[in-house]
């Protein structure tokens, strides 16, 4: 059966989902939303960067959007600037019946334990009075720090600890947002940046460290621990997101740490960098400038690298690959998947099913 699939924004992640939806051979792309008013009336194959027509146009009409009655929604849109209007978009499209890929806002990867029950529970009743799933994955969080590192520790024997690291150059990232506000690179380093206040990074990635350690079976200590350190930077670097000068924040390292009786367990840490040049005493990719790094400690010890990049070298653009097709390869399940907010501890294996080249 062909499932009908909405894309919802066509940025740096939703070009490449409307490309792996129009390659998917069990997805049918029939509608586009778009934010920018330039870009309504154009062709999506012309927005994805494929040069050629697939067909459909875009539109920033969510309402007829939704009366097309599609199977499912790959919502790409930007949600680290507006987390609880994001919510309220991806509520109104579980209670429509409509299921749902996401790819934020991040919070909603497993959202138990992060956000108050009270904000739960009417996702949870708009999904099952919508008769529809809700799945917010990706590469990180998602893939890279869920289903990869517990499926590692289904070859353990014994357990100390479990690290899901990104180590990165962010230079070729375009994302000013993230970059200038959330991070705060190029900022002077009294800059108040989202990620530097108290409780954000928990917000961010602890559900990460909380979704593993329910794959575990832990009980985590609360709350759990933020540990950071900001590198400003030794000279003037450039970035696609921004200019750095000499002395703004330049590199950031940041850890949270799910504890029992106060001993890490769980350990998200990222290391990013804005040239690969910088902080050389911190960890670095076997290969290329970006991977993934899963360490699970103890008997046996166990480490996996986890890298990629495009066809032109770049790890970044490769970066928004893998997050978009995340999403769109696992819509078939999300489609059979029971009403509700569905965790990557729900879903069954998710493959590259059709997508071999003849």
């Amino acid at each position: 059966m062909t499932l009908r699939v909405v894309e919802w924004s066509t940025g740096t992640v939703g070009r490449h989902a409307i490309a792996g939806i129009d390659a998917h051979p069990e997805l049918e792309l029939v509608g586009v939303w778009v934010s920018d008013p330039a870009k309504v009336g154009k062709d999506a194959g012309r927005l994805a960067g494929l040069d050629r027509d697939l067909g459909v146009l875009a539109t920033d009409d969510a309402d007829a959007l939704l009366a097309l009655a599609p199977d499912a929604i790959v919502h790409t849109a930007m949600t680290d600037d507006r987390v609880m209007e994001a919510i309220d978009d991806l509520t109104r499209f579980v209670k429509a019946g409509v299921d749902v890929v996401s790819s934020g806002p991040v919070i909603l990867q497993f959202p138990y334990g992060v956000l108050p029950q009270e904000l739960i529970t009417p996702i949870e009743e708009a999904a099952v009075a919508g008769g529809a799933s809700l799945h917010v994955n990706g590469i990180d969080p998602g893939f890279a720090n869920d289903v990869l590192p517990l499926s590692m520790t289904s070859l353990s024997q014994s357990i100390d600890e479990v690290r899901c690291m990104e180590i990165a150059d962010y230079s070729t990232y375009y994302q000013p947002v993230v970059m200038t506000q959330l991070f705060g690179f190029g900022q002077p380093m009294d800059f108040q940046a989202v990620l530097a206040a108290p409780g954000v990074l928990s917000l961010g990635w602890g559900s990460v460290v909380r979704q593993v350690a329910a794959g575990l079976g832990l009980t985590l200590d609360e709350p759990l621990v933020e540990r950071v350190e900001r590198v400003p930077a030794d000279r003037d670097y450039s970035t696609v997101s921004v200019e750095i000068a000499e002395g703004t924040l330049a590199a950031m390292r940041f850890e949270i740490a799910g504890q029992v009786n106060g001993v890490d367990r769980v350990v998200l840490e990222h290391y990013t960098r804005t040239h690969p040049d910088q902080c050389p005493q911190w960890p670095r990719p076997d290969h290329g400038d970006g991977c993934y790094r899963i360490e699970v400690r103890g008997e046996p010890e166990m480490t996996v690298e986890f890298s990629h990049h495009g066809r032109d070298g770049d790890h970044n653009v490769s970066g928004m690959i893998v997050t978009a097709m995340r999403l769109v390869n696992s819509v078939p399940a999300v489609v059979a998947a029971k009403p509700g907010i569905v965790t990557a501890l729900d879903m069954p294996l998710v493959t590259g099913r059709g997508l071999v080249t003849e």
